[in-house]
């Protein structure tokens, strides 16, 4: 069975994020007002062949865990859809 993931990475929200920071302070400098707060972060997008919903879920989250996110600073969520 074929699945497409979509998993989003964002810093915890505990921990400074320099990136967003940054460019929520130069917001100002291209006219850009009323935002506050930016947080960047990562979205991936994959598609996965597994026997169910449940292997499907263990392998992304093994990935994320493992691969895609640093899970001392990030965090991680996603969605999981079967292909047709």
């Amino acid at each position: 069975m074929k699945f497409k993931a979509e998993i989003n990475i964002m810093p915890h929200k505990e921990l400074l994020d320099p990136q967003g920071k940054t460019v929520g302070k130069n917001m100002g400098n291209i006219g850009i007002t009323g935002i506050e707060n930016i947080r960047i972060g990562k979205h991936i997008e994959l598609e996965l062949d597994a026997d169910d919903k449940n292997q499907a879920e263990e392998k992304i989250e093994t990935a994320c865990k493992k691969l895609l996110s640093n899970v001392v600073m990030e965090y991680f969520t996603y969605s999981l859809e079967p292909i047709s």
